[in-house]
């Protein structure tokens, strides 16, 4: 059940909650604090692992950034209840290269760039009916042609210095496991539940 690399781990169970039909499979909460050391936790989707971390993308003007910039720190949780089980992330936090953004950004649906570029994200809204006209102008602004990755929005990358295994069992004797990186090592210890 324990494999040296937790990341191999997390691939999998990411799969077995792909295959098991959960809606937003990928999704997670993402924990930060802001300068008063106050938490702040959304779920937001992943939309990248490997050796490097866990990747996720944001509107760069956003409450989740400003906290990121003054504490470059996070926390991930995944929680598939379906499957009995949870994964959690913890690091420190680094933006991706541009190109890296621009690569996921031209992937995404036509809407969502769009949507990139009329979101104010965290800012005040005075209706629903700004957030739409903001939608149309931008729409008529990009017509015919291609969206290009907003300066203001991009992606960050979570490098896991320690990953929790959460196995849910019978007569609550769950299995935790958890995993700590040493330089470029992983060491594990299991957990009471």
């Amino acid at each position: 059940m324990t494999e040296r690399d937790p990341i191999n781990s997390f691939k999998k169970l990411l799969k077995l909650a792909e295959a098991s039909g959960i809606i937003l499979p990928n999704a997670m909460s993402l924990a930060t604090v802001d300068k008063r050391r106050k938490p702040s936790v959304r779920t937001m989707l992943l939309k990248g692992i490997d050796k490097k971390g866990f990747v996720f993308y944001t509107n760069l003007e956003s409450r989740k950034v400003r906290e990121l910039l003054n504490c470059p720190y996070a926390a991930l949780c995944f929680w598939w209840p379906k499957l009995e089980k949870q994964v959690r992330v913890e690091g420190p936090v680094k933006k991706v290269g541009d190109a890296e953004a621009d690569t996921y950004f031209a992937s995404r649906p036509r809407w969502n760039q769009l949507a990139a570029w009329a979101s104010q994200q965290s800012r005040p809204l005075s209706s629903r009916k700004e957030l739409l006209r903001r939608f149309r102008l931008v729409e008529r602004k990009f017509r015919d042609r291609k969206v290009p990755r907003p300066s203001f929005w991009s992606g960050f990358v979570v490098k896991p210095k320690t990953i929790e295994f959460w196995y849910g069992k019978p007569s609550r004797l769950h299995h935790r496991i958890v995993y700590k990186r040493r330089g470029n090592r992983w060491t594990t210890q299991l957990l009471y539940p």
